[in-house]
């Protein structure tokens, strides 16, 4: 074989070994529900409102640094699918599914696992290589803080998602939020206090009204500083990049008022 028809089969090689790592993201069980909610944080913010309440902060806060790209503040906290209708039907209402997820009874009936013992969660069985992926966008990932397997015990787990698929779903839409018009606005707004009505054109404009509707916005403190950014999704196009079709509209927009602040690095 030719030099030259040897490396078009290292090409096509090397491309084959990317598209099985990018596996779609499938419920094996319970896959009944409509939509996603994928969660992410404002870390500054969230390790402020952790400072401000005097609650013991995690390595990924107490050793926080300026970075120069500001994108890099805005971290991933789960993506978490909606009550599935076989679920529901067993007795299990929203309120109930919010509040205990994967651990609802009487199914799925997951172990319970709590928010101040993260690290009782089982390993979540993540590659090395997808490991190091979320490390980059999720801080509390790994570590003394295992967000990572609280969030799969929770979420993930009961509906058989692949880990990697998961997760690598979460790594994805991140940093597609990142290089869109919302990651320019909270990085040229770093720090300064922004109004509502600018994050949701922010929104608009990256990918139209319904992600607008699709918004709720989290915040702490008063004044207020943002800690997360959510976004309803629909099921059907989880394994698509993120477009006008993607997001689904509903009723509550979180609880910031009608300013906040990007909070930056250093607490106050």
């Amino acid at each position: 074989m030719n030099k030259i028809g040897y490396g078009i089969l290292c090409v096509l090689a090397t491309c084959a070994a990317s598209l099985a790592q990018a596996q779609p993201l499938v419920a094996t069980r319970y896959a009944d529900f409509d939509r996603y909610v994928l969660a992410l944080s404002w870390q500054t913010g969230f390790c402020q409102s952790l400072h401000a309440e005097k609650r013991p902060e995690p390595d990924e806060c107490r050793l926080q640094k300026e970075q120069a790209d500001k994108t890099h503040f805005l971290t991933v906290h789960g993506l978490w699918p909606s009550l599935p209708k076989s679920v529901a039907a067993r007795g299990v209402d929203e309120r109930r599914w919010i509040r205990y997820g994967c651990a609802s009874r009487p199914i799925p009936n997951a172990p319970e696992v709590r928010a101040s013992r993260k690290c009782d969660a089982e390993e979540t069985g993540l590659s090395l290589e997808m490991a190091a992926k979320l490390s980059d966008v999720m801080p509390g990932a790994g570590g003394n803080s295992c967000l990572d397997r609280y969030e799969y015990a929770r979420h993930g787990v009961c509906f058989g998602f692949d880990p990697d698929a998961w997760f690598g779903t979460m790594v994805r839409m991140n940093h597609e939020v990142k290089a869109s018009p919302v990651g320019t606005f909270l990085a040229a707004n770093y720090g300064k206090t922004v109004s509502r009505s600018e994050m949701t054109a922010a929104v608009e404009k990256a990918w139209g009204k319904n992600a607008a509707k699709s918004l709720a916005l989290r915040c702490d403190g008063n004044p207020a500083w943002l800690t997360e950014i959510q976004f309803t999704l629909k099921a059907s196009t989880i394994n698509a990049p993120l477009s006008k079709s993607s997001f689904v509209p509903q009723p509550h927009p979180g609880n910031c008022g009608s300013t906040f602040t990007l909070d930056a690095v250093g607490y106050h």
